[in-house]
């Protein structure tokens, strides 16, 4: 990796406190009483259940949820036998990835033990404590054995995810690239490079699935795996030896219609390609450089589909694809094991899934594009919302039907419902705006652009490659600050700097204060006042390069009263025409879920018109976010239980919001424990038009929605996102004095997927 990014991964590790993972209780502690049933004397009581029917555990205890990421060190990433301390940062990822993705909570345990029989024993008397062991980054040939003897031992599953999570997600991309190329697996000739333990598990489990195994020859360092050969075997590598005279990679290429490769950079050679098959499938997944790279494939053979392991190439083999949502649905049914049942249903549904229409969520989630089945895409990617609604399913189906889960689901369709909070609670809210913003960078005006927030926001957004900065300040103070701060930033190459008050700037800022002048000379700014405030207030310079259309978006604000910056841009850019006015849309995002806020900043006293439209301005918004909006209207009462103007004013908004949208999940007025805990709502009103917990709230006036989401972000420790501006006619947010660096990073995404938006008419 080069330094900056180095740098980069070092900082994310370090700040703002070391480490990926904390502990967090499930359970009240506020009393004398939450103590006593939490510890003594009350726990004595699940630990009576448990030493009776340890079945119970599952009820009583974290452990039907509770996964064991545990290594010796001995084969960590591409860096070989660091040992175990150093792996732990490994450890400690994977254990993220497991909650990130199927909300299943982990523990990264590192083992300095490098004799397997040790390490068996290490790790099988751990059996009471977890639901489920992710072996990881252990050396073959050991781990064969190592996982082996311990799914014999333990009752619970054990996984190798470096060989089988792997195989799950090569064999996804083998059967769909021999769909795409027209290919029968049976038939197929396939060549490996690399005999390790991912290697040989790919053609393990792609012989269960119906390939030749005579079909199949094996490469290493010392070339063709073949019967006789006595350098570098062993009984599982033997397995694949076949009975051959050729003995280097090359001399096996000739006709192959799958190269897999999973050894060591530049090892396949362009010119080697021609003698291929028709339509060759290449999946060259060394890590951090393949085999051979896209381009160079695609070069020689216009006709081969290409899959890599890195994220800066289309179909990207990722484990994470799968594991979180094997080990969910193993889980979920209380597995004993994962077998080849339950794996082989995991392949089929990754590769279901890539070969499926999307549907508007699913586009939304990757920013508005839609992926489409084709040699660019034949597996899913590792942010698709609807991997752990097939595959975790599929996985507990399979575990069921083969006889070793012990509590079967019994409803498959309210388990699907059920693990859709998992989507919408571990999801990343700001995943899809990335996504969109990263298709077609913007120029984006940073109007404090001498602000630290705002320059380590700037050298996120360089690094994420989702805008073209333009800070708005003095040139030699933006320099020393970013020197200062050790940033990676070129303000030569990387970012644009533009200065009010320089004359070197002059000739863009002079027709500016010109426009300026017209704009506001009938708003008591006379031409003089027009040009201090242009020179000496960066919120009008960076509007009015926005209004000139010299950048495609505007980030402003953030130090000062946040009503200023507003009138200043609304001078400038001003609401859409087809609006009645501006609103503010504020997102709080926490443990629970996102919930979204409107109006916060704005509008004092909205009546039922303009609560309507706003109403339906935030549920786009929320659209965008790839969520579905389910909206609450907001008031001291529910469903007419009172006549005081607030509640009949949100009955009346709500009238007109279902006059125009129908389809919209929208109900109220109600009050704010009805729309957040269902169970209330529907002891009030058996016909909700939602169910669940409402992800919009809309309020009856400023105060109350100001006052509500700085409830929710103080008490839960959430994370704001906004204020949003709705209706605005160009993208522009104004940042409150609260923001962070990383807060001016999702706006900046927001601005960035508005304007893509506004561009194809959204």
């Amino acid at each position: 990796m080069d330094e900056d990014f180095r740098k980069a991964a070092l900082d994310y590790h370090r700040l703002p406190r070391p480490g990926k993972l904390s502990i967090e209780p499930t359970k009240r502690m506020a009393s004398q009483r939450d103590l006593a049933l939490a510890y003594s004397p009350g726990v004595a009581a699940a630990c009576e259940e448990i030493a009776a029917n340890p079945d119970t555990a599952y009820d009583y205890t974290t452990r039907g949820n509770m996964v064991a990421v545990i290594t010796n060190g001995t084969a960590v990433l591409g860096l070989g036998a660091i040992g175990a301390l150093a792996s732990k940062p490994v450890m400690e990822g994977k254990a993220v990835l497991f909650k990130k993705f199927a909300g299943i909570d982990s523990v990264d345990i590192e083992i300095e033990e490098r004799d397997p029989q040790k390490f068996i024993e290490a790790v099988a008397v751990m059996e009471p404590s977890f639901g489920a062991i992710n072996l990881e980054d252990i050396k073959a040939p050991e781990c064969f054995e190592i996982e082996r003897t311990l799914r014999e031992r333990m009752k619970i599953p054990v996984f190798h995810d470096d060989q089988h999570g792997t195989a799950i997600i090569v064999a996804a991309a083998v059967r769909n690239g021999l769909v795409m190329q027209g290919k029968d697996i049976a038939q197929a000739k396939i060549v490996t490079s690399g005999a390790g333990a991912a290697a040989l598990a790919c053609l393990d489990l792609l012989v269960a699935m119906g390939a030749n195994r005579d079909n199949i020859t094996v490469c290493d360092i010392e070339g063709v795996v073949y019967e006789g050969r006595t350098t570098l075997m062993d009984p599982y590598k033997s397995r694949y030896a076949r009975q051959t005279n050729a003995r280097k990679l090359p001399d096996v290429l000739g006709g192959a219609d799958v190269f897999l490769g999973l050894s060591a950079p530049r090892v396949l050679k362009a010119e080697w390609l021609p003698s291929m098959g028709d339509k060759p499938l290449i999946l060259a997944l060394a890590n951090p450089e393949p085999e051979i790279l896209p381009e160079a494939a695609k070069a020689a053979r216009p006709d081969a589909i290409v899959a890599t392991g890195r994220s800066d190439y289309p179909n990207q083999v990722n484990n994470v694809l799968c594991f979180p949502f094997i080990f969910r649905g193993a889980l979920d049914c209380g597995a004993t094991t994962i077998n080849e049942e339950m794996k082989v249903a995991a392949v089929e549904a990754i590769a279901r899934l890539a070969r499926a229409e999307a549907s508007e969520v699913v586009a939304a989630a990757y920013g508005g594009h839609a992926p489409v089945f084709g040699p660019e895409y034949i597996i899913p990617k590792p942010f698709d919302p609807r991997l752990i609604l097939e595959i975790a399913p599929a996985v507990a189906k399979a575990a069921m039907d083969s006889g070793v889960a012990t509590r079967p689901i019994a409803d498959m369709a309210d388990y699907k419902r059920e693990l859709e909070r998992h989507v919408f609670r571990s999801g990343d809210l700001m995943r899809p705006v990335f996504e969109s913003a990263r298709q077609a960078p913007k120029r984006v005006a940073y109007a404090e652009g001498e602000d630290d927030r705002t320059l380590r926001a700037v050298q996120t957004v360089l690094d994420e490659g989702i805008a073209e900065p333009v800070l708005i300040g003095r040139r030699e103070v933006i320099a020393a600050r970013i020197k200062a701060m050790g940033l990676r930033m070129d303000i030569d190459q990387s970012v644009r700097i533009m200065d009010p008050t320089s004359q070197a700037d002059a000739a863009v800022f002079g027709p500016l204060g010109e426009l300026y002048a017209r704009k506001v000379g009938r708003r008591g700014i006379p031409p003089e006042a027009a040009a201090l405030n242009l020179r000496t207030r960066p919120t009008v310079a960076a509007s009015l390069l926005l209004e000139d259309g010299q950048v495609d978006a505007a980030i402003v604000g953030g130090n000062g009263e946040w009503m200023r910056h507003w009138h200043q841009v609304n001078d400038i850019i001003g609401k859409r025409e087809d609006v009645g006015r501006a609103y503010a849309l504020t997102g709080v995002i926490t443990q629970a879920g996102t919930t979204f806020f409107v109006d916060t900043h704005l509008l004092v006293d909205p009546d039922e018109a303009q609560v309507a439209e706003m109403t339906l301005l935030a549920a786009a918004q929320v659209r965008a976010f790839g969520r579905q909006p389910r909206a609450a209207l907001l008031s001291h009462s529910s469903f007419g239980a009172s006549q005081a103007p607030s509640a009949k004013k949100m009955r009346a908004a709500l009238k007109l919001i279902r006059e125009a949208d129908p389809e919209l999940a929208v109900d109220g007025e109600m009050q704010a424990d009805a729309a957040l805990i269902q169970a209330v709502r529907d002891r009030v009103v058996a016909d909700s038009r939602f169910s669940g917990n409402a992800n919009l709230l809309v309020f009856p006036n400023l105060d109350a929605a100001n006052i509500a989401y700085n409830l929710l972000k103080a008490a839960a420790d959430g994370l704001q996102v906004g204020p949003m501006l709705l209706g605005m006619r160009k993208p522009v947010h104004v940042l409150v004095p609260s923001v962070t660096a990383r807060g001016i990073v999702n706006l900046t995404a927001l601005v960035v997927a508005k304007e893509i938006a506004m561009q194809d008419g959204v």
